[in-house]
Parts: structure tokens; C-alpha cells; sequence
């Protein structure tokens, strides 16, 4: 459930071994039993007999001496193995230093890279350990440890990481140059941050997470705040049921109503999907707001919406709408979706700002898309009235971005960083979209989510969260809840939207609405 930084592992650390009394040895043995256990499990997934030979990338810290561990117990399993140290191991310190010492005693094959070292023989192996870097790793691997981890990529040899891959930023999940490219991670105690992003994914490979000895309730101690969003964290930590069970004295009163206003002229199909996703959400009614002339052309496309327009001028866009027409539409209803298809226009902040202040501040608001770019053009939003009901943001990294008038490479390299920041500052609640979306609330909470594929990167698919989100909202959810909760259905409906196509790339945003 936790997603820890480097800085948190090792304060946690420290005090399991410090408070508690957990000898540092005992966590270094369980940490190295629990990666031969799982390279083990890589090998009998295997043919058999084909993964017998294992080699051990060894660095010369504590990451070191767990994988030092990890080759005592592969070896006492029967496998063949040999440690391969990237310097010379007589400068070990510590636990690692111990381990050294055992494995020579038992005497386990071993050998020094060094850079100067005889090259390694990667055809004599079947798979690898990597213990070359560990979480208190900076910068790119230098010298013989850039050497090994570009000889293990190139080798095309499973490879199993201790902890994080060698090369991962622990915290940000960015890859530096070079980076291992594992098949599977076993991370130890807690997962690290940077196994939930990309593209520190897709170089982890399967993350496992084991068990060493630490009490889970130390990261609580410590302060931990990022999590996993899955069903567990789901029920167990915000209260939710992913299931949306139903209780049977029940009437579509009793699940709110959302207005959704979205849509013009020329994206019509926008706050159509945002307004099906709030209903296919769980929401009792749903009342979508259009440009006046858009009525008509609109009437009967989607029946189980209430259809209401706001006077444009004949335009069918939303620069002629008047933002008290759309207050008085919000007013005792119990969400407000704004963004999708809406556009943007010369004086739309100054629009957004009048909505957002004459609109019922207990009324909980969802801003999407072009609603997201009017907030990014003011250049006061700070100083907008903080309303007392949730207000959900749910960008792109383009429009988190602009929001937080920065490059988007820089919204990727930290996303976790990037959307608490913002979430904390202006007390939204906030959803930065994209493969492993991640919600902030304005306390500080965050949460990576798990669910979805690259087939959900399609037009409308950020409309449906929007509306999704909204629809949440409506059945009385908080803003952290229904953001949370939005995120991860979609993500799960996208899934099983790709399983029911013939490749990913062929999925629609109807798509993923049809498996709300």
C-alpha cells in the first residue's frame, strides 16, 4: 500500500534497527532470502532446467550484501552461482562486509569486475541478480557499475533487481544513462516511488514487494503519505467499496445529481461522454449543460440526461453564455462538471473566475480540459476564494503544465512532486493524467494509481474521468474519495475494455463508459 522515498526507507530503517532492536544483519538475511525466493519462482516458470546458472551483480553497499545473501540461499536451492563484485570487496563496510565474508567461507565462486577484471562470460548464465545500487544511489552509475549494467542489458539474460533497478531514481522513477532493465523487481519492505512511475515501470519490470521484518506501521510513524491505489487502499485506507454495492431501499434520489457542462459546437462529444460517465458512475440524475443552439441538434442523443441550455447568443459556444445562467443551473445540485469541449476564449478566465465565485461554494466542482486552461490564463488564480466544497482538478501533464507554468518534461520528471505541490498550494484536489495517474489532495495524500493501459491514450478518455469523477461527487464522496476512486474505475474499465478488443490501440472512450 505505501510508496516510500529514499529518505523515508531510511529513516524507517534506522529505526527498526535503532528503536526497535531489529539487528541490521537479520533484515540484510531476510532482504536476500526474499530475492532468491523470487528468483527461484522466475525459474520454475521457466522450462526446466533452463534457469539453473545465476549470476550476482554485487556493488559494494548494502544492496551488495542482500544480493551476496540472495547467492548464499540460490546456492543452498542447488542452483549454480557466482557473484561477480564490481570492486574490489575488500572494502566493504558493515553487513555487507559480513556477508563477504560468509560467502568466502562457504566457499561460493566470486570474482572482481573492477573495470580492469576479466570480462564476464554471460553465455555460462541463465539469469542475473542485480545488487549493484541501491536506494541511496544519485546520479548516473559510473565506471565499472555502468559497465556491468550495460554488459546485463545487452546479455538479453532475465534479470532480477534487489530492491530497485541499478540506474532507477528511487524517488522520481526517471532512468538514468544506463539504467538495468529488469524482468522482475523484488522491492524490500515497501515499494520506493519510483516503481510506480514511468518509466521506472517499465524498467522494474513485476514488482514484488517481501516482507523483511519491518513493521508496516513505521512507515505510518514516519510520516509516509504517497500510496499504491489499488482495491486494498481503496477500502482500507479512504473508505470506499470499488464494488459500488447498493443498499435495495434505494431511489435515484438517494445517488445525487450532477450538472455536467460541457460541449460546443464543434466538441458536442465531449460532454456527451462526461455526462453518460456521470450516470454510468452511480449518479441517480444527470442534467447536461449545452450552448443554447445546441439543443435541438442534441434532443434525444442521450435520453437518460436532462438536457438544459444556456442562452448564446446563437454562437454555440460558451463565450456568449452568461456565468450566472450556469450558477443558477449548479444551484442545489450536488456536483458540477465544467471543461470538456467548452474551448477557450479572449476574457475566459475572467468568465471562469465569475462562475467560480457566484456559484454555490458548497456545490463540489470538477475542472477539466479548457476549463483547466482558463485557471492556467488567470494570472490571480491564487487569490480566487477557496471554496468550501471539493474542487477536483484533473489535467494532462500539457495542462499541469501551464497550470504550474513549468515544462512538461518537468511535470514527468516528478510527477508525485509536481501534483502535491500543486494540490497542497491551492487546495484542490489534484488528478495528473497519464499512465500511472497520480491524485494529490490538499492535504498532501497522494496516491499512484495502478489501473489502465496505454490503449486508454485516446480522444475522450479524459472527458469520461472528468464526468466519472463528477458522478462520485454527486453520492456524497469527498473530493480525495471520488477523485481516487474515479481514477481507479476508469483505469479498471479501460482494462477490461482492451481484453474485449483485439489490440489496445483499437480502444474508444465509449469503450471504456461501456464498462463502468
Amino acid at each position: 500500500m505505501y510508496l516510500v522515498s529514499s529518505t523515508e526507507m531510511r529513516e524507517i530503517d534506522r529505526a527498526a534497527i535503532e528503536r526497535i532492536g531489529i539487528p541490521a544483519v537479520a533484515l540484510m538475511e531476510n532482504a536476500g532470502r526474499a530475492v532468491a525466493e523470487e528468483a527461484i519462482r522466475l525459474a520454475e516458470s521457466a522450462p526446466a532446467g533452463a534457469m539453473k546458472r545465476w549470476l550476482v551483480l554485487a556493488g559494494k553497499g548494502n544492496n551488495g550484501g542482500d544480493g551476496v545473501v540472495a547467492a548464499r540461499h540460490l546456492a543452498e536451492a542447488g542452483f549454480a552461482v557466482v557473484i561477480v563484485y564490481a570492486v574490489d570487496p575488500a572494502g566493504f563496510a558493515g553487513e555487507a562486509a559480513l556477508q563477504r565474508d560468509i560467502a568466502a567461507r562457504l566457499g561460493l565462486p566470486s570474482a572482481v569486475y573492477g573495470g580492469e577484471g576479466p570480462a564476464v562470460d554471460w553465455s555460462r548464465f541463465d539469469g542475473v541478480i542485480d545488487a549493484l545500487l541501491g536506494t541511496g544511489s544519485r546520479g548516473a552509475p559510473q565506471g565499472p557499475y555502468a559497465a556491468l549494467i550495460r554488459e546485463a542489458n545487452a546479455s538479453g539474460l532475465p534479470i532480477v533487481a534487489v530492491d530497485i533497478p541499478s540506474g532507477l531514481d528511487a524517488d522520481t522513477g526517471e532512468t538514468r544513462d544506463p539504467c538495468i532493465r529488469a524482468s522482475r523487481t523484488v522491492a524490500l519492505a515497501f515499494a520506493k516511488r519510483g516503481l510506480a512511475q514511468h518509466p521506472g515501470a517499465d524498467a522494474a519490470g513485476d514488482v514484488v514487494v517481501r516482507p523483511i521484518g519491518i513493521p508496516e506501521r513505521l512507515a505510518e510513524e514516519h510520516g509516509v503519505r504517497t500510496f499504491a491505489l489499488d482495491e486494498r487502499t481503496l477500502r482500507e485506507r479512504l473508505g470506499v467499496d470499488p464494488a459500488r454495492a447498493r443498499a435495495a431501499d434505494t431511489h435515484k434520489g438517494t445517488y445525487g445529481h450532477a450538472l455536467v457542462a460541457a460541449g460546443s459546437r464543434p466538441m458536442s462529444g465531449a460532454g456527451l461522454l462526461s455526462a453518460r460517465a456521470a450516470l454510468r458512475g452511480g449518479c441517480g440524475l444527470v442534467t447536461w449543460a449545452v450552448p443554447e443552439s445546441l439543443v435541438a441538434p442534441l434532443a434525444g442523443r442521450f435520453p437518460e440526461a436532462m438536457l438544459a441550455g444556456v442562452p448564446d447568443g446563437g454562437s454555440g459556444g460558451w463565450s456568449a453564455a452568461a456565468p450566472g445562467d450556469v450558477a443558477r443551473l449548479a444551484a442545489g445540485k450536488d456536483a458540477l462538471v465544467l471543461g470538456p469541449g467548452i474551448g477557450r476564449w479572449d476574457g475566459g478566465a475572467a468568465w471562469l473566475r465569475e462562475l467560480w465565485t457566484r456559484a454555490d461554494g458548497r456545490v463540489p466542482l470538477v475542472l477539466d480540459a479548457d476549463a483547466l486552461n482558463l485557471v492556467a490564463d488567470a494570472p490571480d488564480f491564487a487569490a480566487w476564494p477557496r471554496r468550501p466544497g471539493a474542487a477536483v482538478f484533473t489535467p494532462h501533464p500539457g495542462e499541469m503544465a501551464r497550470l504550474a507554468g513549468v515544462a512538461v518534461p518537468e511535470v514527468q520528471r516528478d510527477r508525485i512532486g509536481v501534483a502535491r505541490s500543486y494540490a497542497v498550494r491551492h487546495g484542490v484536489t489534484l488528478v495528473l493524467k497519464g499512465a500511472r495517474t497520480v491524485v494529490a489532495d490538499p492535504s498532501g495524500r497522494v496516491y499512484v494509481n495502478g489501473s489502465g493501459n496505454a490503449g486508454m491514450a485516446t480522444a475522450g478518455s479524459g472527458d469520461v474521468l472528468a464526468g466519472l469523477i463528477g458522478g462520485l461527487l454527486a453520492q456524497r464522496l469527498t473530493g480525495e474519495q471520488a477523485a481516487a476512486l474515479g481514477v481507479w474505475l476508469h483505469g479498471a474499465a479501460g482494462d477490461r475494455a482492451a481484453a474485449r478488443r483485439p489490440s489496445p490501440a483499437s480502444l474508444i472512450a465509449g469503450d471504456i463508459v461501456d464498462e463502468l
